[in-house]
């Protein structure tokens, strides 16, 4: 069967891009991708492998503006997916919009989350905090963005939620209702799970260097932790920096002053992600509310303990005090969670085992298994 897939922007080497990249390589159907923004070079490169469309390019600014010229562009964007059975739209923010002109397939939503400045309660406390003098504008606009959201989610016939923390967002912002969503957990492959039995003295901090994934907490925690203990750790801080996140990233920089110990690495390959992985003591997971979170999955399976802010999809990975902890937003608390760790390498260790085996309920393997199943069952209710 061939079906259609469409994002707005794979650009990155996100948890997004890599979803799509599994979908099109492990699925038993054909898929034509579709974007509105294709950077061969910023993302996977195993995606090169696959028939990717681009239709009329957008910007990936985030400013009013840009947002607006985009959702504008993707609402008036008509897809050629002639011979596809379904289209699956990938939802994290605009991506509905597609659904205007392209309604004539049945469409099902694979929802990241919906837009998170207006949906996720703790993203929109801190966008509209930086809107200052002109929150009004904001709220003015977030309060036609729902309309037209809620109008077009109508267009769904199925809604496939990445974690609990989507759905209830979903269903809390009046888009669907939470019993008529299912939730499919994206993964790790699962012929790589393995713990790793290499223990080096690190702390890894993997992932994109932009402003949601909080990065600030892990470095002023790891000099907390440097001035209680004087241990002989390092922070490693990998994952790529886009245009618009270099000013957040010099900010970066500046907290970690001229501290040695902490190691920039930026544009890592693969290998070298899975290298960092493999080697460190444990991963640190920074984001302040994040959706769910490939990265605690990926430590967990090399069998490394992750300490990770105890808010959204984290909380639905890892298992407090088994798996590793789950802290408060704030350097004290990460900071206690490290010391426990490097406390005592058996706990350490222990951890790590068990991160290994809960982590094998979250595959690609299943995920795309379990999508396909969706999908054929979805499209047998239309011939119905």
């Amino acid at each position: 069967m061939r079906l259609a897939i469409y994002h707005p922007w794979i650009y990155l080497k996100s948890g997004l891009e890599r979803t799509i990249l599994e979908i099109a390589r492990r699925s038993r159907h054909q898929w034509d991708i579709h974007t509105s923004h294709y950077d061969a070079d910023g993302t996977y490169p195993e995606l090169k492998r696959f028939a990717i469309r681009q239709t009329s390019r957008v910007s990936v600014k985030r400013d009013y503006g840009a947002v607006l010229a985009a959702s504008a562009r993707i609402a008036g964007t008509r897809l050629d997916i002639e011979g596809a059975a379904a289209l699956v739209v990938c939802c994290d923010g605009v991506g509905t919009f597609i659904t205007v002109r392209n309604a004539r397939l049945p469409i099902v939503n694979l929802c990241f989350t919906p837009l998170r400045a207006v949906y996720d309660l703790e993203y929109r406390k801190r966008h509209l905090a930086r809107r200052g003098p002109w929150r009004w504008l904001a709220l003015a606009l977030e309060k036609g963005f729902r309309m037209i959201d809620r109008h077009l989610w109508r267009r769904y016939r199925k809604v496939v939620c990445i974690s609990e923390t989507v759905r209830d967002r979903v269903a809390r912002g009046g888009l669907r209702a939470r019993e008529d969503m299912v939730v499919l957990y994206p993964g790790v492959d699962g012929a790589k799970i393995a713990v790793s039995d290499r223990l080096e003295r690190f702390f890894f901090l993997p992932g994109r260097i932009i402003w949601t994934k909080n990065i600030e907490l892990g470095i002023e925690a790891f000099l907390a932790f440097r001035r209680a203990t004087g241990a002989d750790y390092r922070l490693i801080v990998a994952g790529m920096v886009d245009e618009k996140s270099r000013e957040y990233f010099a900010w970066l920089r500046s907290i970690a002053g001229n501290d040695g110990r902490i190691v920039f690495h930026i544009a890592p390959t693969d290998a070298e992600m899975q290298d960092f992985y493999a080697r460190c003591a444990a991963v640190l997971f920074t984001a302040f509310n994040e959706d769910l979170g490939l990265t605690p999955m990926e430590a967990m399976a090399h069998g490394k303990p992750v300490i990770a802010v105890n808010r959204g999809g984290p909380r639905e990975v890892v298992e407090h005090e088994v798996t590793g902890y789950l802290a408060h937003a704030n350097p004290g608390s990460f900071c206690a969670a490290m010391q426990l760790l490097t406390a005592d390498d058996a706990r350490l260790r222990a951890m790590g085992r068990a991160g290994c085996e809960r982590v094998k309920r979250f595959t690609w393997e299943k995920f795309v298994n379990d999508l396909d199943d969706l999908l054929e069952a979805t499209l047998e209710e239309v011939k119905r």
